[in-house]
């Protein structure tokens, strides 16, 4: 198969390797269709890293099942399908209760198996695999993962209707994050320092949309809410942008309130100085979420397929570029350099029908 594998300068190079098998009875094989390309992804862009050399990466994807094990029920081949690609050892206490997004081996076990999107096929464990409708394009799911670290971030925050909530970042997490809080009724204001993502946040309903080159965030957070500051604050850059967003987001947030680090953290300690002594006199909550997993006896990723389903969340509108697997490296330029393209989520089509 073809497949785009990581070089030791950290940028992609499409070559022809083996087809993964079927380990065991219970996993299927999928025909990726359509990747995506996410912050983490982008973290990892043109930066070396020995351990990555040479493999296929990726994890937003969506495809078509092409071979399933003897004891796969629930899909057969030709079924189109989202695949969840957070998966545990399946054996620790965390995955024993449903918590495999905090798994100690969660990227040992899914680098194996479903962490392979830009190449043309991959195979998972069954119960990994969710039916699409065929009303849902293949691009469309592409996104349902990150709207399950979303939807993941806002069970946590208690959201609730009503709720007046800041976002930082109108990327793909933070806009998602948007249609999640204004679908719950919640009052929205975002930020981000690329016009042309504040004006779709704007489309899709956002109350506020500032850029912190020329408004000061947490100025208008407080005129917004009558000086109280905002019920729940989301950090959703991560990444380099982490030292300043987070204090940032501490001082958006009204007493009482909470603060959910939805962006992820560079590998290694990072030194983030905050107002400790306020923050704990305030009793603002440092929420950190990762990834997603389960809520009550529902699987967030299931909840996320079915929301695009029924039309309360138009994913559609986040896809701003489009490219084939051959092109992945002028992809990936184009979705870190969003304030010069004006990229959202960069959509590329590994296989062709």
């Amino acid at each position: 198969m073809r497949a785009a594998l990581k070089t030791s300068e950290g940028d992609f190079r499409i070559e022809e390797v083996d087809e993964p098998i079927l380990p065991t009875d219970d996993y299927v094989k999928v025909r990726v269709r359509v990747a995506g390309i996410c912050g983490t992804d982008l973290r990892h862009w043109r930066k070396p890293e020995p351990d990555l050399e040479g493999h296929v990466t990726g994890h937003e994807l969506a495809g078509e099942v092409v071979a399933v094990g003897d004891a796969v029920t629930n899909v057969k081949p030709g079924d189109r399908v989202v695949v969840e690609t957070v998966m545990g050892d399946g054996v620790c206490p965390y995955c024993n209760i449903k918590r495999y997004n905090i798994c100690g081996h969660l990227y040992d076990v899914r680098m194996k198996f479903v962490y392979h999107a830009y190449g043309e096929y991959l195979v998972g464990p069954s119960h990994k695999m969710y039916l699409l409708p065929d009303h849902v394009s293949f691009e469309e799911a592409t996104l349902v993962d990150t709207l399950s670290v979303c939807l993941h971030g806002q069970h946590l925050s208690g959201l609730t209707i009503n709720d007046r909530v800041a976002i930082i970042g109108a990327g793909p997490i933070g806009l998602g994050q948007l249609m999640l809080a204004k679908a719950s009724g919640a009052d929205v204001m975002i930020m981000d320092i690329v016009d042309s993502a504040l004006d779709l946040a704007k489309e899709l309903g956002a109350d506020i949309a500032i850029n912190p080159h020329r408004d000061d965030p947490v100025k208008v957070a407080k005129e917004w809410t009558g000086g109280r500051g905002a019920d729940i604050v989301f950090e959703c850059p991560g990444g380099p942008s982490v030292p300043q967003t987070l204090p940032q987001a501490t001082k958006m947030v009204r007493r009482g309130g909470k603060v959910v680090v939805i962006g992820g953290f560079d590998e290694g300690e990072t030194s983030i100085p905050l107002e400790w002594q306020r923050m704990q006199m305030s009793e603002i909550q440092l929420i950190l979420s990762a990834s997603f997993a389960y809520r009550d006896i529902y699987t967030e990723q299931g909840e996320v397929v079915e929301l695009i389903a029924k039309g309360k969340l138009p994913v559609s509108k986040l896809i701003t570029h489009r490219f084939k697997l051959d092109q992945i490296n002028e992809a990936f330029d184009v979705a870190n350099e969003k304030e010069r393209t004006g990229a959202v989520f960069v959509a590329i089509e590994v296989s062709e029908d």
